[in-house]
């Protein structure tokens, strides 16, 4: 097969499936892995996808969110570093909200599930995660978001309105350090300003794919944060606006 025909297979492949791994790729089109490799990095710099942890994703912009499904395959062994560290911020009788994504999907398998601590989330897939019988979960209720699985909407925003947490584990799509965390949905930001507010310590969860990226809409600022975990090793200029804020920085939960 020629170079090309195989890279436009590739992006078939990878958009059609919301992500592939390296191995899945040489399997399907019957050449080797460092075949695969290169192609995939010849593809990111043409911005036809976007490199994971062992594979790709569909490429995004600004105005595109990526589903649940391309989510929980890309960066999965940071995201696992990530919740390690990020459980132990769970204390006894606590009330703790657990945001939709992949990264808190992470932290909701290591969580206690002998009922120590109440857990509440906006994602159906980390209430089954969470609950077990003797652990309840509460769920925000509203309208169920297909591409990221959130429960969203104004009986989600009715809920958290009457609601009080001590921990929030909070995700985002983007980290801009001039305007902050963004999300690309407009309901999701509403719900994030809402959990926010009503949490008394707020701890941001992201790998590194998130930092210097922006965007559709701004729904918090660094002064709205308490921690942040995430698995690289800032630079100077990625601390910033953290140290600014006097935030807690967490960093290379991986290394």
């Amino acid at each position: 097969m020629l170079p090309a025909a195989r890279k436009r297979q590739i992006v078939e492949l990878v958009s059609e499936r919301g992500g592939c791994s390296v191995d899945e790729l040489a399997e399907a089109l019957d050449c080797s892995k460092a075949t695969i490799r290169r192609d995939l990095n010849d593809l990111a710099s043409e911005q036809l996808i976007e490199r994971s942890h062992g594979g790709a994703v569909p490429a995004t912009t600004v105005g595109q969110e990526q589903t649940y499904g391309q989510k929980e395959v890309q960066n999965l062994e940071a995201k696992m570093a990530i919740a390690d560290r990020a459980v132990e911020e769970i204390r006894e009788n606590h009330v703790v909200f657990f945001d939709s994504g992949s990264t808190t999907m992470q932290v909701a398998k290591r969580a206690p599930k002998d009922g120590s601590f109440l857990a509440v989330t906006n994602s159906p897939l980390l209430g089954l995660e969470l609950g077990t019988e003797d652990a309840e979960v509460k769920l925000t209720g509203g309208s169920l978001r297909q591409s990221t699985r959130a429960l969203v909407g104004p009986s989600a925003e009715r809920f958290m309105e009457r609601a009080t947490f001590d921990l929030l584990f909070l995700g985002t799509n983007a980290i801009d350090p001039d305007r902050g965390l963004m999300t690309p949905n407009e309901d999701e930001a509403r719900l994030k300003e809402l959990m926010i507010q009503k949490s008394r310590r707020v701890v941001l969860l992201a790998d590194g794919s998130k930092l210097d990226e922006q965007s559709f809409l701004r729904f918090a600022g660094f002064e709205d944060l308490d921690a942040f975990i995430t698995d690289q090793t800032l630079s100077a200029d990625q601390r910033e606006p953290f140290e600014a804020a006097d935030v807690d920085l967490i960093e290379g939960a991986a290394e």
